[in-house]
């Protein structure tokens, strides 16, 4: 149980010039609700990137990947903060779409059945249009899976193939791109659950001995988790790509520190609701762990804590 701390609360003091992370500070000495929560994430980020002994996982859903987030997951591919991404397979859409075509501005309120029959797709208060997404990756996956092929590409793992697109771009905007440059493994568990996914399967179609080896996926997360000292881990909402991070560090004993955001609640049993200290109890987070929940959107609150992060370990 949590003692009386006997600290004071301070004012946030906003002047000209104030850094992420003086924010921030400010934010942890005014003491209050999630702010709090987010300046305690900030700590313990900044710690784990910066101990040479911790394994990093980042694990995220797609959605944010069709926002101006995406650029904060580029650049932390780009400076290797993360040894691993885990996320799911509308990540490799996003970002292989935006590479070639633009996304848009929108509304939550706007009228759905009229842009169906515009061929537009709302995510959120974000517009797609099909020539910028489905389209699109029809359009420039297929090439590059035929090339692959004829090289003699008969089995691959799905990071591996993550990496051969990321390696024909040349958007540095793109997370694929700086993945395969610092070969970070991006793991997909759910790799058939979307566009790019899709396209495997059409092509499997017509090259019936070409096979995804996802066990080969499996493999570099065992090989990484088993020869760590310890880990940590930035997990974004719920779903395959968090529980697929924890699930893999309760073999190694839990994760010793680990920031977890989500905008959901707890009372349904979600995976995406559930706390850090529930993984504890499955052994999935260390006990004497650092780890905290920071409730509110990602789209806010990741943008702020990593610009924080980023100041103090440069």
């Amino acid at each position: 149980m949590a003692r009386f701390s006997g600290i004071p609360v301070r004012d946030i003091k906003l002047q000209k010039g104030v850094t992420a992370s003086e924010l921030v500070e400010g934010m942890k000495a005014g003491g209050g609700f999630t702010a709090k929560k987010l300046a305690v994430g900030v700590d313990i980020l900044a710690e784990m990137l910066d101990d040479e002994e911790s394994l990093n996982f980042l694990s995220f859903p797609a959605a944010l990947v069709s926002t101006g987030v995406r650029g904060v997951f580029a650049e932390l591919a780009k400076r290797k903060l993360f040894d691993v991404f885990i996320t799911t397979c509308g990540t490799l859409d996003h970002d292989l779409a935006r590479v070639h075509k633009n996304y848009y501005h929108g509304d939550f309120m706007m009228d759905d059945a009229l842009l169906h029959r515009k061929g537009v797709n709302r995510l959120g208060n974000i517009v797609i249009p099909n020539e910028c997404y489905g389209i699109v990756l029809e359009d420039k996956m297929r090439p590059v899976l035929e090339e692959l092929y004829h090289k003699g590409m008969r089995e691959t793992s799905g990071y591996e193939l993550i990496w051969e697109f990321g390696k024909r771009l040349k958007d540095k905007d793109s997370i694929l791109y700086w993945a395969a440059k610092n070969e970070i493994p991006i793991i997909v568990p759910g790799i058939l659950d979307g566009a790019f996914g899709s396209q495997l399967y059409f092509f499997q179609q017509a090259h019936r001995d070409f096979r995804l080896n996802l066990f080969k996926d499996e493999d570099v997360l065992a090989e990484k988790v088993f020869s760590a000292k310890k880990t940590g881990a930035l997990m974004i909402g719920g779903g395959i790509s968090k529980h697929h991070t924890i699930w893999w560090n309760q073999f190694m004993g839990g994760l010793s520190r680990a920031v977890y955001l989500t905008t959901a609640v707890e009372h349904d049993g979600s995976l995406s609701g559930a706390r850090i200290r529930e993984a504890v109890s499955w052994g999935k987070v260390k006990e004497k762990a650092k780890y905290i929940t920071v409730e509110g959107d990602a789209s806010i609150n990741l943008p702020l804590m990593m610009a924080a992060v980023l100041d103090r370990i440069g």
